[in-house]
């Protein structure tokens, strides 16, 4: 096999400016002896551009991937040409193995606060250290140097890749690997589930997860979530000079991730109408909610909903926080029954983090509590009696070209 060193001649050649994905890290020194594998798969430049390649359903509606898994990665080494050069061999050498599709595997490298603050740029950055955003919860607040982010239809996927890029033995679907995560990262916590209809029943039976969750729900809690129309672009979450001066960052994106638990009993012991009004809104019906194709067409009666029925939906509150009607954080969020309890890992991105915080307020409702003697800070209050938040963590996602210690200079 050609080594990773008897690569750089052909690719200093035509210049690692002119790959596609190339770190410009790695551009940046091409005196040094860096080497790239070649990518027989075509990758758009947005590490975050899922959308494109996702199935659609009759009405244009995305679905993710089934099974997903996010590792939280500690750098054992401090950031370096040589790290880089190994980090995005690595890389390569995972897309050259699988195509970029729901039915190879999708992924993102994701740099989270710790690394930011290890290369002295955390406040110069578009993230910070994640915050305690509701009085109702005490989550664990996160740092990690980075995240990769894993979703496939294929689930041995995901353990072939984890199995591959962190272990010295094991090749990637027979492909053996010129570089390995392992040389740079280690493992310091493991995020996993699954989306789509049917997989939530089949967890049926395990800690907090009841018996009569339909089969063809797609989530916990029966219903449908990613209408196209409750969704924003990858554009409208991507940073540019706009949402954020500092050039370097733009074509990338902020990444949340919250474990949030969830009290199923309690969601399941409701009839349908009960579930309705609590994640859409009173004013809906069950049937309704089954006539629903791309959109959920919310008025903003979120008062008028609490003072007249004491109780309030989790769907119409968010709304409040879109800006010129559009959504602001674009949900990638998964089931999950880590640590043996039914869950969501809560996945957004979103060009600020304050479009974050601004949705997660609006989730709040704490400004409904005078509406009605009913709704209070979790009770009748959308989704806040079936809900808690385990913890939270912030990342960026960099562009393709600059996914390798982004803003870092050796």
């Amino acid at each position: 096999m050609t080594s990773r060193r008897g690569l750089l001649g052909r690719i200093a050649a035509v210049g690692l400016a002119a790959i596609p994905g190339c770190s410009t890290l790695l551009s940046r020194e091409q005196g040094n002896a860096v080497s790239l594998p070649p990518n027989p798969h075509e990758v758009p430049a947005r590490q975050h551009a899922w959308d494109a390649v996702l199935h659609t359903d009759a009405h244009g509606n995305r679905h993710l991937p089934r099974h997903h898994r996010v590792l939280l990665l500690d750098l054992d080494v401090e950031p370096s040409v040589d790290a880089a050069d190994t980090i995005e061999t690595a890389m390569r050498e995972l897309e050259a193995t699988y195509e970029w599709s729901a039915e190879g595997l999708l992924h993102t490298l994701a740099w989270g606060t710790r690394y930011f603050e290890r290369i002295g740029e955390l406040e110069a950055s578009p993230i910070r250290h994640p915050e305690v955003l509701s009085r109702t919860d005490d989550p664990d607040l996160l740092s990690y140097d980075a995240a990769l982010v894993l979703a496939s239809d294929v689930p041995s996927h995901l353990v072939r890749t984890e199995t591959a890029l962190f272990s010295e033995s094991e090749p990637l679907e027979g492909r053996e690997l010129e570089a390995r995560l392992d040389d740079v990262f280690s493992i310091a916590a493991r995020r996993t589930g699954f989306h789509g209809e049917g997989l939530p029943a089949e967890h049926a039976g395990a800690e907090g997860v009841p018996d009569d969750i339909p089969r063809d729900a797609p989530m916990f809690t029966g219903f449908m979530s990613m209408r196209q129309g409750t969704q924003p672009s990858e554009d409208r979450v991507t940073i540019d000079s706009e949402r954020f001066e500092d050039g370097r960052f733009d074509g990338g994106t902020t990444m949340h991730l919250s474990h949030l638990t969830e009290s199923l009993d309690a969601w399941w012991d409701m009839d349908d109408s009960g579930r309705v009004d609590r994640m859409f809104s009173p004013d809906f019906s069950p049937e309704d909610i089954e006539s629903f194709t791309d959109d959920v067409p919310f008025l903003d009666q979120a008062f008028e909903h609490a003072e007249e029925f004491g109780v309030v939906g989790h769907h119409e509150k968010v709304a409040r926080a879109r800006e010129d009607g559009q959504p602001v954080i674009l949900r990638r969020d998964f089931n999950t029954t880590d640590g043996d309890r039914a869950g969501v890992h809560f996945l957004s991105l979103q060009a600020s983090l304050d479009d974050f915080a601004a949705t997660r307020k609006a989730m709040n409702g704490w400004f409904l509590r005078n509406e009605h003697d009913q709704v209070t800070d979790r009770k009748n209050n959308g989704l806040l009696n079936f809900i808690d938040v385990e913890s939270r963590a912030n990342f960026y996602v960099p562009p393709r070209e600059n996914r390798v210690f982004p803003a870092f200079s050796p």
